[in-house]
């Protein structure tokens, strides 16, 4: 790892002032996107949690219980539970498909899974790309102190 982090400052050092702060900018604008992508991918994975969540709830409640069920955030109206051991699973886009309660828990579950794995991948990505915009920044600044002191003198 050493070495291929001393081979990067070397080709970084080759470069020249406008290439390296064009490299830093495009870094920079990766690592940012990249953080968006690991807040929604949080966001899914909260929503997905609550949902299996509401599940579990929703299995432990005796059929014919009267509740409030939620069309929006902010709307409930009333109702009765009639098929406790049938749920509609969202699979997105405004698609849904019947599934056993059992079968909708493991569907959160899985798909909370594949969330964390691709989190951990974009968090490594996420890594990577600080560095080299953090190695670029600091060869710019490095070069830009020479050129001063050149012209200083």
């Amino acid at each position: 790892m050493a070495s291929s982090s001393s081979s990067a400052r070397g080709e970084l050092e080759k470069m020249g002032i406008d290439q390296l702060k064009a490299l830093k900018e495009q870094a920079d604008l990766e690592v940012n996107l990249l953080q968006d992508s690991l807040n929604n991918i949080r966001t899914a994975n909260a929503r997905l949690e609550s949902a299996a969540g509401a599940l579990n709830d929703l299995s432990l409640r005796p059929q014919g219980k009267k509740m409030l069920v939620p069309l929006t955030a902010s709307l409930y109206v009333p109702g009765t539970l009639d098929e406790a051991d049938k749920v509609l699973v969202d699979i997105g886009t405004g698609y849904f498909i019947e599934k056993t309660m059992e079968d909708g828990k493991d569907y959160c579950q899985r798909k909370i899974n594949l969330l964390k794995s691709n989190y951990e991948q974009l968090f490594e990505v996420l890594a990577k790309k600080k560095s080299v915009a953090d190695e670029a920044g600091m060869v710019l600044q490095g070069k830009v102190r020479q050129l001063q002191a050149a012209t200083t003198s």
